[in-house]
């Protein structure tokens, strides 16, 4: 029998995936991530923006400690989301005030891995 697990919101998964780096560290979560293979296992349900921000996660925080790249996702890195996935808080933004450019601010100023994969990512640190 096949245990069906619950699709979060989006926010609420980077969210948690950021409190994990927090919690854990950059090289045990970077480690604890390549063993499990969740970024498969999300790729092979179709859940495509989770796979990208977990393996754009892994990617960054490979680049800042100076870590090579797991080749292994290779043909996912080819990849990327038709349509860019902004911060909840700046989407909100741009609704209130389409005149104001939040949106282009924010992909120019996202880490070059997320926003590889049309996600917008600036800050993944900032968690409570």
């Amino acid at each position: 029998m096949e245990i069906c697990e619950p699709r979060l919101q989006f926010e609420t998964f980077k969210g948690n995936v950021c409190h994990m780096v927090k919690n854990q560290g950059d090289l045990p979560f970077i480690v604890e991530n390549l063993k499990k293979d969740d970024i498969s296992r999300l790729w092979e349900k179709q859940w495509y923006p989770e796979a990208f921000y977990l393996l754009a996660m892994v990617d960054y925080l490979s680049r800042i400690n100076g870590i090579p790249l797991c080749n292994r996702y290779d043909r996912i890195r080819e990849q990327k989301l038709e349509k860019v996935i902004y911060p909840r808080d700046v989407d909100l933004a741009w609704r209130l005030s389409p005149d104001l450019d939040v949106r282009e601010q924010s992909r120019k100023e996202s880490i070059p891995e997320f926003i590889r994969f049309n996600i917008v990512e600036t800050d993944i640190r900032n968690v409570c």
